[in-house]
């Protein structure tokens, strides 16, 4: 059954996950990013939960209640947990340097791992995309992972913005 299961996986789907695996090596590694690249994970993450859950499950007060409350959740834990020496803010540049992490590496294999899972059970198993308490915990486990990636975006973001360009303090005024 296992080989079935990888041989009807379309490439496409293990090219994606080359590209994750490469972006998560990349981020456990120490390195100045700009914003803009900092937040490409994280939406891309976020465009595959949601259309996973979209086309799984469709849109209702369910998927959504169960995906904002989670994320919600994950986001606020993240933001307060978030380490501030993990990243220096350079705005005079355009960049920040951050310290390696594994843990976008791992919320992308969750992601991925969450979104094939549902799909190989739903191969096998259809009246499981009608089961209610299916569709709240799949939600919720995007939920999750959605607001860890969140969270720590949008924190980054905070600090970027509130960093003082170099030069910036002169006797102890913001110069202008």
């Amino acid at each position: 059954m296992f080989a079935q299961i990888i041989s009807h996986t379309p490439i496409w789907v293990w090219a994606l996950l080359a590209f994750l695996v490469y972006r998560g090596i990349l981020a456990s590694a120490d390195r100045e990013v700009t914003l803009k690249k900092i937040s490409i994970i994280p939406l891309v993450m976020l465009a595959l939960s949601w259309q996973g859950i979209t086309a799984t499950f469709g849109l209702t007060p369910l998927t959504i209640g169960c995906w904002l409350a989670t994320a919600s959740i994950a986001a606020a834990l993240n933001w307060q947990l978030f380490r501030k020496d993990r990243i220096v803010a350079y705005p005079e540049r355009g960049v920040l340097f951050q310290r390696g992490s594994w843990l976008p590496l791992a919320l992308m294999m969750g992601i991925f791992v969450t979104k094939y899972a549902v799909a190989v059970l739903l191969a096998i198993q259809p009246p499981l995309a009608h089961s209610a308490m299916f569709a709240a915990a799949i939600c919720a486990l995007y939920g999750v992972f959605n607001g860890m990636f969140i969270g720590r975006l949008l924190r980054i973001v905070a600090l970027y913005r509130n960093a003082q360009p170099a030069g910036a303090v002169y006797n102890g005024q913001l110069n202008g």
